[in-house]
């Protein structure tokens, strides 16, 4: 197993490989930012992990940057070029933010879909209402 050297790891880009972002292209996505991070000559400084589902299925592809902490909602492959603009210049990809981190939580973009809480209480009387 690979140990890399992340001592000038500047971002973190976690790429969901659920199922339902498989369904919606995660593998091209992954390629190609992984593509687009090679030719940029970034392999030192932006790394990319496959994840398992990150529980935002109705935002499929998502991405995460971190350490910045902000969540991309669907990505697709012919973003990749943009997306790793954003992060040469530390800045949020506008277009496909879905939340961002914000001093103790995060921030919800305009139009993004709210969710279900973890709090299985209020799950419960959600399911009751519906």
């Amino acid at each position: 197993m690979t140990t890399w050297y992340l001592s000038n790891t500047k971002h973190h880009v976690l790429i969901c490989n659920g199922s339902s972002c498989n369904e919606a292209g995660a593998e091209e996505l992954t390629q190609a930012i992984r593509k687009e991070i090679s030719e940029r000559e970034m392999d030192d400084t932006i790394h990319t992990t496959r994840t398992w589902c990150n529980g935002r299925c109705h935002d499929k592809c998502v991405v995460i940057n971190y350490p910045k902490g902000t969540w991309y909602k669907d990505l697709q492959p012919e973003d990749a070029p943009l997306f790793l603009n954003s992060l040469l210049a530390n800045e949020d990809y506008k277009e496909k933010a879905s939340h961002s981190f914000v001093g103790q939580g995060f921030e919800r973009s305009p139009g993004v879909v709210t969710g279900v809480s973890k709090d299985k209480e209020k799950v419960s009387k959600v399911s009751k209402i519906l």
